[in-house]
């Protein structure tokens, strides 16, 4: 098998550099071949699963290690790519941006240093995950919920960095951080906000602390290693309610985003509402053969006798009520008369006190418990399931979203996908992802799912939309839709990565920029 290497960096250059990393980190924490390597590949790769292949992967331990590895990676001009447990799937997974880095793989790392609960938030590192920090706070007795994201076994730190969000009143993860720890190219450690006093006392307390304020600066970027976070935590409530609604039609969505906006600005709904389209919500009940066996996309009469058969609706509206029985009820009876306008929309609904705890379903994520029902969802198409997904966002307003909606049906319908998507509504936007379900095993299925992507993300810039997310194949592309100024952001952040790693060591193409040292590679695989 031909050894993947870092471009411009030579057989015996690598080789110095793996025997210098296995002095510091021991031989068995540094990985450069079989099936340990193989598995920092992309399991959901759109294409050939080796376009993004990682040369090595080193597993450091402490600040301490990772400032070495540093030193090492600078010395012999090796680029890294750092994740945290690297589970960011339809996105990349643990794979490089730039053929042939060597991932910086922080899951030893994996220590809940504090839980505060007078102030409710906990410090943590990056390979402690939602499952660990949920499990953490229920067996010290922590009356602390976490707000997990989709997948329970992503990194908490990973995911907000991100910009990743969950279901409860904490849903933004990104606002709901306080205080870094980052190891920059140079060696140096920063901490950001309060943590720049010495001896402080207020450093997941406050976010801003004294001056220019630097959290922001290091999500979705490459400027720095995080290797400690703050991350707020939700009191638990004395009292929740889970509530869904069903809407029987397509053109319902457009009320929908309408009625809920309202209810988002005034709090009246705090949490994250999720609006689950019927065939999402159908594929994490059954597979697609049982209702239809025909290729290309399921026809509107064989969706509508499966959404019939179990239950669903066109469009379900997940939301969540929190506080007490008395101001629940109140909340829930605004919700009930803002959505007895649209027609035939059934409304169902559970009140859950104290440690009640709701039996199954991605509901629980509402509830402050993690949970992988999201990848029921593989299954859908049979085979060895995979899925990329493009993920834009548009303003929390009935027209965008139908405007998204008919875009992304109508392309995958072009491409032979179904519908698989939803929109999870902030107080002010949407967040749209679309997923392309496919057989990786299935080099047509993978391939038309990569022109699928490409197909939407030149719709959305044509539409004026963006996305917040992208997987390692279109970084580039979705970065050269935030064009104003002919790409002077683009520029910014190339500038300020120049300053901070000249060597261009730090995950060189993340989120499309790129260093000095590599910009010649982009647009390349």
């Amino acid at each position: 098998m031909t050894r993947i290497l870092p471009p411009n960096v030579s057989q015996a250059q690598f080789d110095r550099a793996l025997a210098a990393w296995s002095a510091v980190l021991g031989e068995q924490h540094v990985v450069s071949s079989g099936s340990e390597l193989a598995s920092y590949r992309d399991p959901f790769a759109p294409g050939q699963a080796a376009a993004f292949a990682a040369s090595a992967a080193l597993r450091p331990d402490s600040v301490e290690a990772i400032r070495a590895v540093l030193r090492i990676a600078t010395q012999y001009r090796m680029p890294l790519w750092t994740v945290s447990t690297g589970r960011n799937f339809a996105y990349g997974g643990a794979a490089p941006r730039l053929t042939g880095s060597v991932v910086l793989d922080l899951q030893r790392m994996n220590r809940i240093l504090e839980v505060n609960e007078t102030l409710a938030y906990a410090l943590v590192e990056p390979g402690v995950s939602y499952f660990d920090l949920y499990a953490y706070l229920r067996n010290n007795g922590h009356r602390l919920w976490v707000d997990p994201p989709a997948a329970g076994w992503g990194s908490v730190i990973g995911n907000t960095l991100e910009r990743g969000f969950g279901y409860t009143s904490y849903g933004d993860h990104a606002a709901s951080q306080c205080g870094m720890e980052v190891v920059l190219a140079n060696g140096e450690v920063v901490r950001t906000g309060m943590g720049a006093i010495e001896i402080g006392t207020s450093w997941q307390a406050f976010q801003p602390g004294y001056g220019p304020s630097f959290d922001a600066m290091f999500m979705q970027s490459n400027y720095g290693v995080v290797t400690k976070m703050g991350v707020w935590l939700m009191p638990a409530p004395p009292a929740y309610l889970l509530g869904e609604i069903q809407f029987r039609r397509e053109e319902d969505l457009e009320a929908i985003v309408e009625i809920l906006r309202p209810l988002r600005l005034d709090e009246t709904i705090r949490n994250n509402a999720v609006i689950e389209g019927g065939l999402r919500r159908a594929a994490g009940l059954t597979p697609r053969a049982q209702w239809y066996e025909g290729t290309g996309p399921m026809p509107e009469p064989a969706i509508e006798a499966m959404l019939k058969k179990l239950e669903v609706g066109r469009w379900n509206l997940h939301f969540a009520l929190y506080g007490t029985p008395e101001l629940i009820d109140a909340r829930y009876a605004i919700v009930q008369q803002a959505f007895a306008r649209v027609p035939q929309a059934k409304l169902l609904a559970r009140l859950y006190r104290g440690d009640e705890q709701p039996a199954g379903g991605g509901d629980r994520n509402m509830a402050g418990i993690p949970a992988m029902s999201a990848f029921r969802m593989l299954d859908w198409r049979g085979g060895a399931g995979a899925h990329v997904d493009f993920s834009p966002v548009c303003p929390a307003t009935g027209r965008d979203a139908m405007r998204q909606y008919t875009m992304a049906k109508a392309r995958a319908a072009e491409y032979g996908f179904d519908y698989y998507g939803g929109f999870t509504a902030g107080t002010r936007h949407l967040n749209h992802i679309f997923a392309a379900i496919f057989d990786r095993d299935n080099a047509g299925q993978a391939e038309l799912a990569g022109d699928l992507l490409r197909a939407l993300m030149s719709d959305a810039r044509a539409a004026g939309y963006g996305e917040y997310r992208a997987h390692l194949a279109y970084m580039d592309f979705a970065a050269a839709q935030y064009s104003f100024n002919d790409g002077a952001l683009l520029r910014l952040s190339e500038t300020i990565k120049d300053a901070l790693d000249p060597a261009g060591i730090l995950s060189p193409g993340k989120q499309g920029v790129w260093p000095a040292a590599w910009r010649d590679r982009r647009g390349y695989t």
